[in-house]
């Protein structure tokens, strides 16, 4: 049976909700957020033969690393690459996530994208195990197609009886094409759906008949003249051509772990917004793998790969990292991108050393991605595009001076101090922000190299190792240092 609460695991069937889709629910978050440290990106910045373009859509720089993306990017939009893991590897500050966020800005709505620190695995009330096994199938998108009959027309007259003691209601409702006209008896569950649309003569509307859902187009074009009440959302559309009932075809898009919370959880379709997910049992999904694979093979659903981004993967252990490799062999595997700025490192959970800090089997499985510094100059260009972003402007001597930073301390740091230079600014003032500003902002808060620097030099100050400090007091006159053990 079909119910409106979603998809039910009962005596082999399954249903679907209309509303959910694949979206990462921390997408629609982003409107609500501050301006984040990659919220200038907005693709990849290729052209149509996948060439990187200097300097667009946010990203600068990074020709080769961008290209090899968008390769990847196309693959996965063709739906033609599934189960391969890709490394972005490189020194910090060489734009590894913002490439990431490029590629799932390219990606769109359709494709899932599913992005997580690596460190998130160990803080969730979950095994290791299911946390990446809940990741993956989040990443994996089912798009399933029902064929449905509506009723698509204009609205002719609408007539409502009531009785006199106030309870049966009974009406008429005259809906027409192009073609042809029709007149249906209306009973209490249609009239109370077309009052709650507010449906009126001339608007168009679709009724589905397997539900009775109403839905309202639009206004149709004939009434564009009326001198009703019209709010300024109107949206005017054609009147339907042909026959009043048609078949349509409706492709409903869930990824796979909705469809296990879902059907693991007693209250259905509700589970979805409790959070809780919690372990799911793997009979459940071996259940929905089997059924997904019949529908596949009998034309009613489509399989859509999306994508698992892992930021910092270094920081997983080797049991993730066995379980990785074994999901990729998965048939349900979505392409894993991972990225690490680690070099010749221990891989976590074990005592030898290995490139990238990932173990042997998965880096040999794994194509890599190789991020370089930035130039100067491009440098330069990304501070511009950041400043634009936060709302800031910079002179001619001032961005000079912050490319000049840039270059010398880290990218990071520099971004860091437009914010704060522009503080400075407003303290005096000042709609633009100079020289002055960035040199003040730059003596206020130190860079890594200058905080380990003034480490050096007064290391005797801070507590070492050992619990041990050097204090130097003065009190009533010179009184020598000490050492006291703390």
């Amino acid at each position: 049976m079909i119910t409106q609460r979603g998809i039910i695991l009962c005596t082999n069937m399954y249903f679907f909700p209309q509303s959910i889709t694949t979206s990462d629910p921390n997408k629609d978050l982003q409107a609500l957020s501050l301006i984040a440290a990659h919220s200038h990106i907005s693709g990849l910045g290729l052209d149509d033969n996948l060439q990187p373009r200097e300097a667009s859509q946010g990203m600068v720089g990074q020709l080769t690393a961008r290209k090899a993306a968008g390769v990847i990017l196309k693959m996965i939009q063709a739906g033609k690459i599934a189960g391969r893991a890709v490394l972005i590897a490189g020194p910090p500050s060489t734009g590894k996530t913002a490439i990431a966020t490029g590629m799932a800005q390219s990606l769109g709505p359709d494709v899932p994208f599913t992005a997580l620190a690596a460190s998130e695995i160990f803080s969730l009330e979950l095994s290791k195990t299911e946390a990446l096994t809940q990741a993956f199938r989040r990443s994996i998108g089912i798009k399933i197609k029902e064929e449905t009959e509506l009723i698509e027309g204009e609205v002719v007259e609408i007539q409502i009886d009531r009785s006199i003691t106030g309870g049966h209601k009974q009406g008429k409702l005259t809906i027409r094409t192009t073609d042809m006209e029709t007149i249906y008896e209306l009973g209490n569950k249609m009239i109370d759906g077309l009052q709650k649309e507010k449906v009126l003569a001339g608007d168009i509307i679709s009724i589905d008949k397997a539900s009775g859902k109403i839905t309202k187009l639009g206004r149709s074009y004939t009434r564009a003249r009326d001198y009703d009440a019209m709010g300024p959302n109107t949206k005017f559309v054609q009147c339907p051509e042909g026959e009043l009932q048609k078949r349509k075809e409706v492709v409903h898009t869930v990824s796979l772990h909705e469809i296990d919370v879902i059907n693991s959880r007693s209250q259905g379709f509700l589970a979805l917004f409790s959070g809780d997910t919690g372990e799911i049992r793997p009979e459940v999904r071996d259940q929905i793998n089997t059924k997904v694979a019949e529908w596949r093979e009998e034309g009613k659903a489509e399989i859509s790969p999306g994508v698992l981004f892992i930021d910092e993967v270094h920081m997983l252990d080797i049991e993730c990292f066995a379980f990785i490799n074994r999901a990729l062999e998965d048939e349900f595997s979505p392409i894993v991108i991972m990225a690490t700025n680690r070099g010749i490192s221990k891989t976590r959970g074990t005592s030898y050393m290995s490139p990238h800090g990932l173990p042997a089997d998965l880096l040999d499985r794994s194509i890599i991605i190789r991020t370089e510094p930035y130039s100067e100059e491009e440098v330069g260009q990304i501070l511009s595009i950041r400043a634009q972003e936060e709302e800031v402007e910079l002179d001619a001597g001032a961005l000079a001076l912050l490319t000049k930073i840039g270059a010398e301390t880290s990218l990071r740091y520099a971004a860091n101090l437009i914010s704060v230079a522009n503080q400075i600014a407003v303290k005096k003032r000042s709609s633009v922000v100079t020289t002055d500003c960035i040199k003040k902002a730059y003596v206020l808060f130190l860079d890594s190299g200058r905080s380990v620097q003034f480490l050096d030099e007064f290391s005797d100050q801070y507590i070492n190792d050992d619990g041990k400090v050097k204090i130097s007091t003065e009190v009533a006159g010179n009184v020598d240092a000490m050492d006291v053990g703390v």
